[in-house]
Order: C-alpha cells, then structure tokens, then sequence
C-alpha cells in the first residue's frame, strides 16, 4: 500500500375543490368556485453520484459519435453548489478517442444545470486531433472496470487513515481513473490535499486492492 505524502505530486394533479357552506335558511348560502391547487411535489435535491452512474450516460453518447471509441480517462469534478465526498461527485468528465477518426472528445454529465455553460447531463466537447495511445495515457480495458469510485474512495480512505487522522482539514481532491504503462489494469487515483503536501493512493479498478507505486 501506498501511505507516504506526495511531496511532488444535482405533478401532482390539480385538485379542485369546491367549497359551500349553508345548513339553514337563517344562513346566507355560500358558494365557492375558486380551485385550490395542491403545491406540486418537489423533487429532492440532486445529489452527488459514484462513476459508473455518470459514466455510462456519457459512453452511450460517445458510442454515437464514433462506433470504436476508447476511453481514456475518467474523473470526478467541481460544480458550484455542491461538495464531492466518498467518492461521488456533482459532476463528472470522461475523455473518449476513436482511433479511426484520429480525434478525442470529453464529456461531461453533472447532476444539476449552473449557468452559465454547465448544463444538467450530458454535453459534449469539441473534437480534437489525437495522436494515439502513449505510455501515459492508454486506453483503458473496460472489462477490468468493475470498482466504483465510491468504492476505490473507500479502499483508499482505509489505507490513509492514520494520515486523515493526523490531517483532518485536507480535503478529498482527486478522484480519477486512467491507465499507464505502470499498472497491468486501469487504476483509480485518489488524492486528499495536493502533490505537495497530502497523500494518494492509487486502487487498482479491476479487483479494488490498493497497489504500491
């Protein structure tokens, strides 16, 4: 396990009801035709999601631009309003590359829309030229994606704990999965602070262990 610090490193019907009141002949008749809507039933606020549930929204969106795309990338990002923790996220960013066309695009998916360009779902990027796979940046086997990030956060947590003890104001930063020349499978980078001063963990996507670096 890794456990040392980096020092580099988002109705209801309307229901009218009519009122009248008048039980005698002493009392005027009363007649109500106004309707009263109920309040419509309000969705509860969105909340952050693990990777797979933002991932394959964005791969199906992806699979229709190009038949043969890889992925490259997958991590958890920022969206004003909302706080990541354990592993989910408000929004999340995969870069997708199809060999045959010579091109990447990045998705998103975010729970909720923030003006003024993130929108709620998924959106997608610019076509741009892409060169191929390199030793740091392979496509990743998608067979040997079976952790969640939440999961990957949870493996990850468990091996820094002494360190979130002793640092318990550094915040979860990282959360992303990708595949070097370095690993046999894809593996979920997880970092709490910065590459100066906090700690990461790298967990292998596949059979979630943590693994040394």
């Amino acid at each position: 396990m890794t456990t040392k610090f980096l020092q580099c490193a988002a109705g209801m019907a309307v229901v009218a009801t009519m009122l009248a009141a008048g039980c005698s002949k002493s009392t005027k008749e009363v007649s109500v035709s106004k309707q009263s809507q109920a309040p419509a039933s309000q969705e509860a606020p969105a909340q952050p999601v693990a990777a797979k549930t933002a991932f394959w929204p964005m791969y199906t969106a992806a699979h229709q631009w190009a038949a043969d795309i890889v992925v490259l990338r997958v991590d958890a990002k920022e969206l004003p309003g909302y706080k990541n923790e354990a592993g989910k996220a408000a929004m999340w960013e995969a870069v997708f590359a199809s060999p045959s066309r010579h091109e990447y695009r990045t998705y998103t998916y975010a729970i909720a829309a923030v003006a003024p360009n993130i929108y709620k779902g998924v959106d997608a990027g610019l076509e741009m030229p892409w060169g191929g796979e390199t030793r740091d940046a392979m496509a990743i086997d998608m067979n040997a994606f079976n952790v969640d990030s939440d999961a990957a956060y949870q493996a990850a947590a468990a091996a820094a704990a002494e360190w979130l003890k002793k640092n318990p104001t550094k915040d979860l930063t990282t959360v992303a999965m990708g595949d070097t020349y370095k690993f046999q499978e894809p593996v979920w980078y997880v970092m709490w602070g910065t590459k100066q001063g906090g700690y990461a963990a790298f967990v292998d996507a596949n059979s979630g262990k943590v693994l040394n670096r």
